[in-house]
C-alpha cells in the first residue's frame, strides 16, 4: 500500500513528520520505538489494506521530526501526537506501541481512555519506574544496549550498512529491513553517517523513563500483548504489571526477537490482524 509522508507544524518551533495510508473508516495510530522511526509500520500497513486510515509519526527527536535540546517527556510526545490526532479529526481509534512506545501508549490509554478504542502493546520496555540510582549506569548502558549501537558513527554510507546487517534488528537484511535502516540515517556536516534520532533525544527519554510509571491503575481497554519468544518480556514477573492492570488482555506470542515486526514480519502482522478483526 503506498504512502504519504507530511510534516505538521505542531507549534512555531516544532514539527511533526508523519506516514499516513489508506483513508479507511478504522482508524489505526502506530508509535515506534526508542530510536527507530515510523517508517518500521510500513509492512504492517500494507497488510491490512484499504479498510484502515492509518497514521505513524516520527516522535520527536527521531526520524524527520523536530529534534529540540529538551522537551523529552512522555508527556511531550504523547502531547504532540495529540495534536496531530486533533488536526485529522481523530476521536477514537486503536492505538499501538512498540518498546518505549509501548509505554507512551499504556500512558495515553489511562489518561484519555475515551480516544483509544484498542490497545496493543509490542514487547513493551521501561513499564513501571526506574530506581533513581540507575542514573549512574546510563553512560555504560548506553554503550551495552545493541540497538543504540545503531546511532553511529559510521564512516561512510555502506559501513553503516554492512554494520547494521549484524544488528538483532536487521537479522536476515531483507529488502524491507534495508530501507528502514537506510531511512533512519544520515550524513553528518563531519562527512561520516548517522543516526537520525538525537543524543539530546537519547538522554532525555531516558530520564523520563526512570521517573515514570507506565501501568498504576486499572484500564478496561481491550489489549493485546504482543509477546516475540526472544523478546524482554519472558517471564511471570515481567508478565504481571500487564496481567494485573489489563483487565481486558489477550496475550500473543510470536517468533522473532524485540523487533518482530522487523525480522518475523508475517506473522506478527497475522497477529495484529486478527486481533483487529475480532
Amino acid at each position: 500500500m503506498h504512502y504519504n509522508k507530511t510534516t505538521l507544524q505542531i507549534t512555531e518551533e516544532h514539527h511533526l513528520a508523519y506516514r499516513e495510508w489508506g483513508q479507511g473508516t478504522k482508524k489505526f495510530l502506530l508509535l515506534h520505538g526508542l530510536a527507530d522511526h515510523s517508517g518500521v509500520w510500513t509492512n504492517l500497513a500494507a497488510s491490512l489494506g484499504e479498510d484502515y486510515h492509518i497514521i505513524a509519526p516520527d516522535l520527536r527527536g527521531h526520524g524527520d521530526s523536530s529534534k529540540p535540546e529538551t522537551g523529552y517527556d512522555c508527556e511531550d510526545m504523547i502531547a504532540d501526537v495529540r495534536a496531530l490526532c486533533r488536526r485529522l479529526n481523530w476521536q477514537q481509534f486503536s492505538l499501538l506501541g512498540h518498546s518505549w512506545g509501548g509505554k507512551l501508549a499504556c500512558i495515553w490509554a489511562t489518561e484519555f481512555p475515551e480516544e483509544v478504542e484498542r490497545l496493543i502493546l509490542v514487547d513493551p520496555a521501561f513499564i513501571g519506574a526506574m530506581p533513581s540510582w540507575l542514573k549512574i549506569t546510563f553512560p555504560l548502558l548506553y554503550q551495552t544496549l545493541p540497538f543504540l549501537k545503531a546511532m553511529g558513527p559510521f564512516e561512510s554510507q555502506a559501513t553503516a550498512e554492512t554494520t547494521a546487517q549484524n544488528f538483532k534488528q536487521y537479522r536476515g537484511w531483507s529488502d524491507f529491513q534495508a530501507e528502514v535502516f537506510r531511512d533512519s540515517i544520515e550524513a553528518k556536516l563531519d562527512g561520516r553517517w548517522g543516526s537520525k534520532f538525537t543524543i539530546a533525544a537519547r538522554n532525555g527519554i531516558f530520564n523520563d523513563v526512570m521517573a515514570v510509571n507506565g501501568l498504576y491503575t486499572v484500564l478496561d481497554v481491550p489489549t493485546l500483548l504482543v509477546l516475540p519468544k526472544q523478546g524482554l518480556n519472558r517471564t511471570d514477573l515481567q508478565l504481571r504489571p500487564y496481567r494485573t492492570y489489563l483487565k481486558s488482555l489477550t496475550e500473543q506470542w510470536v517468533p522473532g526477537n524485540h523487533w518482530p515486526f522487523l525480522v518475523e514480519p508475517d506473522a506478527f502482522n497475522q497477529a495484529v490482524g486478527a486481533f483487529l478483526a475480532a
